[in-house]
């Protein structure tokens, strides 16, 4: 099995090297397919190249007025401009002075290269050097516009796989570290994941290349967090129950086979739960969320295999000196029988009826924080964690241009219209100025000037407007585009998803449940708690981000992003408790098979957790808002729900329902509660 997967991680290699040579980052890769700004680019190729965004450089003279000085670079660069690569020297317009004679822009045409948006960075650079070099004193210079935009995300999205790999790695191998109390053991579980990382870039690119999957640094980044994260749950898992079959059985090989056999059934579905509830994604409307649910699912089911094959092997061939100094030796007695989880157990046996219902009142507080979400979206400036050059060089332009002057709404609709469409663009409220219609080909392109920014909702709501206007056109078949309404197809898309997928995983993740524990109402009360679980992280999340972070909004994305990840990997843990309970339930009942179970996975679990919760923390690592706030919101849930929600209420649960817990399964119909041996006769806190 080693040579098999070290053959595989040869093969794999250099193509998980290429991934980012196949990630799309512009707007098609984000945009719905079949949306009204999709089609409008599709229709303005007729007019202008697709591959052409403008750079706007502003010459600002604070208090004004311009100097002829001024007026004279502005005009000296326009000639310098024209020899930095890319530039489409005859497209270039300005310099044009404000009208308040205290700024200066020039709008200057850029070839997006077959290096795509990666190489507008250096573009930006050589246009700023130009401008900024002998510029008048007093004479400030920015750069603003789509290049710009895209040169301070492709810096933001710099080395991201890099930042988040060895972030991942430091924080798993601190927790394992600790979690293990080993020198050597951690290694097996992050050299396992790495593996698994690798191979699984590696089928990603491939897809990519020759199957058209769509992949971006969003999708890239998220699935080193889920490989390792979810990877190293299941290697603590599979670690944890062959170091407890290692006190049964002399020979470790047979140890591995009964930890196999019955860690394995719960690994898998587990992870099977998780891979069904990513694929949902891809029916999402939105291009990088429909792309990250196949990339997501492939990440996981690589994993799998490794860490039930790869991960086997190694601990095997290395034999128990790997758990030294605490090495597990046959015959001794098993620690948590006695231990934390054991004691905790025992408490909430006491009154389990109070502690779930106490429990779920305090979820259903933190849930309150809802009140607050504004998941709207995020404008240019509120997207960075950071203050970014673009945005400042926006604000600058606003203050003395349209302030939409540089990314216009591009309406196109039928020539014999075209009069009537630009009249009635002109009239929507929030559109300032309406550019001559240009006709080709029996169709018309008319640009109009957005009075806000572009990013803005009150520009948005003026593409709303102007579509319903345009639309009742009688035969102009009008059709509005451009970057706002770029906007609101996302956001639209966005909130179509979340209305489709969050009830759909816990569809799937519910009939899963029901499979595998062959049960109805264990389902059903494990899904509320999940359900409930999200609600209070999501609230408690919302709140940090508006008086801890300073966060302004969330991205219309983040519900569902956070929803998926804490449904589908927070079920996990329950997946791993209650096969458990089950396993023990079938011999001990129910009540005593829940102590049982929460004694013997109440530490691997919890450690789990704080793996995964860990790894979604390094998310924060990066400048975009939106990572941080998906990190935060996965992390915390992630903890609330294993430290609380497993352990407490789930477990206060078991105890109140029950055999009722199985219906209508044979275990419903076992031995009656009162008449189940206790789990310790010298601990009567454990009995019913």
């Amino acid at each position: 099995m080693l040579a098999l997967w070290i053959g595989i991680l040869l093969l794999t290699a250099p193509l998980a090297g290429k991934l980012t040579s196949v990630e799309k980052n512009d707007n098609s890769a984000w945009l719905p397919g079949g949306a009204e700004a999709t089609q409008v680019a599709d229709l303005q190729r007729q007019f202008q190249p697709d591959d052409i965004a403008p750079a706007i450089v502003v010459y600002e003279r604070t208090g004004g007025p311009l100097t002829p000085a001024d007026l004279a670079k502005a005009r000296a660069d326009v000639a310098g401009m024209k020899t930095v690569d890319s530039v489409v020297d005859e497209s270039i317009i300005g310099p044009v002075p404000s009208t308040d004679k205290a700024a200066i822009q020039v709008i200057v045409p850029v070839k997006i290269t077959d290096d795509g948006w990666d190489a507008l960075p250096d573009i930006a650079n050589a246009i700023t050097a130009t401008a900024e070099n002998g510029a008048p004193p007093g004479l400030d210079v920015y750069l603003a516009g789509p290049v710009a935009s895209a040169a301070d995300s492709a810096g933001a999205f710099a080395g991201i796989d890099g930042t988040l790999l060895y972030t991942t790695l430091a924080v798993v191998a601190i927790i394992l570290l600790v979690t293990y109390r080993s020198p050597v053991l951690w290694l097996l579980p992050i050299i396992t994941a790495g593996v698994a990382l690798t191979s699984s870039q590696a089928v990603i690119y491939l897809l990519a290349k020759y199957a058209g999957l769509a992949v971006n640094a969003q999708s890239a980044g998220i699935l080193t967090v889920l490989v390792f994260g979810a990877g190293t749950d299941y290697a603590l898992l599979l670690v944890a129950r062959y170091r407890e079959e290692l006190r049964r059985h002399s020979d470790r090989h047979e140890a591995m086979q009964f930890a196999l056999h019955r860690a394995g059934p719960a690994i898998i579905a587990s992870a099977a739960t998780v891979v069904v509830g990513m694929l949902c994604l891809s029916l999402a409307e939105l291009n990088s969320t429909a792309g990250l649910g196949p990339v997501a699912a492939i990440g996981i089911a690589v994993g799998l295999g490794a860490m039930v094959t790869l991960l086997p092997a190694l601990l095997v061939i290395c034999g128990r000196w790997l758990f030294w100094p605490v090495r597990p030796r046959y015959g001794t007695a098993e620690p948590t029988a006695t231990g934390l989880w054991a004691r905790l157990g025992g408490r909430v046996a006491r009154r389990p009826r109070a502690v779930w219902i106490g429990t779920a009142v305090v979820l259903g507080a933190m849930a309150l924080g809802l009140l607050q979400s504004n998941a709207v979206g995020l404008t240019s400036a509120e997207q960075f964690t950071t203050e970014q050059p673009s945005t400042v060089a926006e604000e600058a332009l606003a203050r003395h241009f349209p302030a939409g002057g540089g990314q216009p709404v591009s309406v196109v609709a039928n020539a014999s219209s075209a009069e009537q469409v630009s009249r009635e663009l002109a009239a929507v409220p929030g559109i300032s100025e309406v550019a001559q219609p240009v006709q080709k080909g029996g169709l018309a392109l008319i640009d109009g000037t957005l009075a806000d920014p572009p990013d803005s909702a009150a520009a948005q709501r003026t593409v709303e407007q102007a579509r319903k206007t345009l639309h009742a056109i009688p035969g102009a078949d009008a059709k509005v585009g451009g970057y706002t309404a770029v906007v609101v197809d996302i956001n639209d898309a966005n909130r179509h998803d979340n209305r489709l997928i969050i009830p759909l995983v816990l569809l799937v993740v519910l009939v899963i449940l029901g499979l595998l524990l062959r049960a109805i109402v264990a389902p059903l009360i494990l899904i509320a708690t999940v359900v409930l679980s999200f609600a209070a992280a999501l609230g408690v999340s919302v709140l940090a981000f508006r008086y801890l972070f300073d966060f302004p909004a969330e991205d219309t994305s983040f519900p569902l992003f956070v929803f998926v990840f804490l449904v589908a990997l927070g079920i996990d843990y329950n997946i791993f408790l209650m096969t458990r309970v089950r396993e023990e339930a079938v011999q001990h009942g129910t009540r005593r098979g829940a102590l049982i179970g929460l004694a013997a996975t109440g530490g691997v679990i919890t450690s789990a957790g704080i793996v995964l919760a860990g790894t979604f923390a390094a998310l924060a690592s990066l400048p975009l808002v939106a990572f941080v706030e998906i990190g935060f919101a996965v992390a915390f849930g992630v903890l609330l729900d294993t430290l609380i929600v497993r352990s407490v209420l789930v477990t206060a649960l078991n105890l109140d329902v029950g055999r009722w817990m199985w219906w209508p399964s044979k275990l419903d119909r076992g031995p009656r509660e009162e008449d189940e041996t206790p789990l310790s006769s010298s601990e009567p806190e454990l009995t019913h």
